[in-house]
């Protein structure tokens, strides 16, 4: 599916010719003339109403169009302007991901170009820009219709900033550094909610729930509350429960003394002592047993750590974050965990999208893991476009760990500096499914022309099927133009009818 965004101006939908009353197409006219789409977004801000109507009014006979009104009281208002285009080309991503994107830098200011050429050289809106010239610059030389590659050796690469979080209120290290730090990478509004919410709870001392399917980084997210809670920032203890015996669980959570119990050999400090005024974040909470539970209860009631064979308990001053990809209220229900145990945890709780659900950050995202990578690579690797793209098609049910692994051994085996979409690796199982996945092993016999023509053949046939014979919906869902499935199907006819 092939997706035009561009703002109008004041030369659309036509504007005067320089000789007579003789009106000239405008830029968006023109460029739909010349190249075709399945869907236009026509951004529209409160200076170009009227020219975003009348634009529409023209084109509508022609192309699905969406009118998108823009509050922009000031079109060079960069700040603004980079605001409002995130808004919008992260619900473009969302409601069709794995799409063509196209912008057109024809129409609207230079502030509004320029921004368009840092969402797309940044990686984080992969789209293709393309300009269109007016007419008495177009030669045989020089089309009307061009496109910048900024993939191109002759672009230098950009790297937008993580956007900050708006933490003006709260008493803390500088946030944009703790996220740079931690490789935290988040533009899209639901990460950005579960950052405001960990930055607002993290100079406190309550006890914080991070929910989240596995591989999102919880753990990322806990080291980022440490980081702004003001405790020593050596004072992080990580620990997994579901990787703790069931016997030993109280051991490792509080200590033994020596003695205490058989193979007790030596005092054994536990966790919270060696969190002791720092943070101790407790990973698949739910996996922890009940009689765990019960002494953790108590810890975070009264501060006091029991270790198993000792006299009396010692206080400790230590900040816990859990976290857990469980359901607790299912786990609750079916007496594996404490009501009030749950309660007593969840004073603050952080959730965190699954990155499908915040598809707008997947090009950064992957840019950043690939930064990453380069440093241990001897020649550098870069994404294309299309690569970026089916990227965000993706369902990531390994989510930002899934994203990692793919991007690490995809360019540490890409065999040119550019990984094109079809050198990225992606394994099975994946909950959309990669249609690259599916394609067949080369052997003895077989024949990639017989098998491109039988695989065209039933993807036209396909959406033939699901359009009820319509083959303009058909040619919609393939993503070529109505043109295309006709001359292929008159094709197919004569070739059924020869034999």
């Amino acid at each position: 599916m092939r997706i035009l965004l561009t703002f109008t101006g004041f030369h659309d939908p036509y504007s005067k010719g320089l000789v007579g009353e003789d009106e000239q197409p405008g830029p968006v006219v023109s460029l739909l003339q010349a190249r075709s789409f399945d869907l236009v977004y026509l951004l529209s801000t409160p200076n170009t109403e009227r020219n975003t109507a009348a634009t529409a009014a023209a084109l509508k006979e022609r192309v699905d169009l969406k009118v998108v009104a823009l509050p922009l009281q000031d079109p060079t208002d960069y700040s603004a302007i980079l605001k409002h285009m995130r808004s919008v080309t992260g619900t473009v991503v969302e409601e069709f991901p794995g799409a063509e994107y196209f912008i057109s830098v024809a129409s609207g200011t230079p502030q509004m170009h320029a921004c368009w050429v840092l969402l797309t050289s940044s990686g984080e809106f992969p789209a293709r820009i393309l300009h269109i010239r007016p007419p008495r610059f177009v030669t045989a030389e020089i089309p009307l219709v061009s496109e910048i590659d900024l993939t191109s050796p002759d672009f230098p690469v950009v790297r937008a900033r993580t956007t900050a979080v708006q933490t003006a209120d709260i008493a803390a290290p500088d946030v944009q550094e703790v996220l740079s730090e931690l490789g935290l990478v988040a533009d899209h509004p639901k990460m950005l909610s579960a950052l405001n919410i960990a930055a607002a709870l993290a100079p406190s001392s309550v006890p914080v729930l991070i929910l989240g399917a596995t591989g999102t980084g919880k753990e990322l997210i806990a080291k980022f509350i440490h980081r702004l809670s003001g405790r020593p920032q050596e004072n992080f203890v990580a620990l997994n429960c579901a990787a703790i015996p069931k016997d030993l669980a109280e051991s490792v959570l509080f200590g033994h003394r020596k003695g205490s119990f058989t193979g007790a050999t030596v005092d054994q400090a536990g966790k919270f002592e060696l969190a002791d005024r720092g943070t101790l974040f407790l990973d698949e909470l739910g996996e922890l047993p009940l009689p765990a539970q019960a002494k953790l209860l108590r810890v975070l009631q009264d501060g006091l750590v029991e270790a198993i064979g000792a006299k009396k308990p010692r206080k400790v001053d230590v900040r816990v974050v859990a976290a857990t990809n469980q359901s607790l209220s299912r786990a609750i229900r079916q007496k594996e965990f404490r009501e009030d145990l749950y309660y007593r945890l969840n004073v603050g709780e952080v959730k965190l999208p699954p990155l499908r659900e915040r598809r707008s950050d997947i090009p950064k995202l992957a840019l950043h893991v690939l930064d990453r990578i380069n440093t241990t690579l001897k020649r550098p690797k870069r994404l294309s476009q299309a690569a970026l793209a089916r990227l965000q098609g993706q369902s990531w049910p390994g989510n930002v760990r899934d994203l990692q692994n793919v991007i690490e051994r995809s360019a540490r085996l890409a065999p040119k500096d550019v990984i094109e979409a079809d050198d990225l690796i992606i394994s099975e199982p994946v909950s959309r499914e990669d249609p690259l996945s599916l394609l067949p092993e080369p052997a003895d016999g077989f024949s990639m022309e017989d098998f491109l023509s039988s695989a065209r053949k039933q993807l036209v046939l396909k959406a033939m099927e699901a359009a009820n014979g319509n083959q303009s919906e058909a040619a919609r869902l393939l993503g070529v133009s109505p043109q295309a499935v006709h001359k292929y199907l008159l094709k197919l006819k004569e070739r059924i009818n020869r034999g």
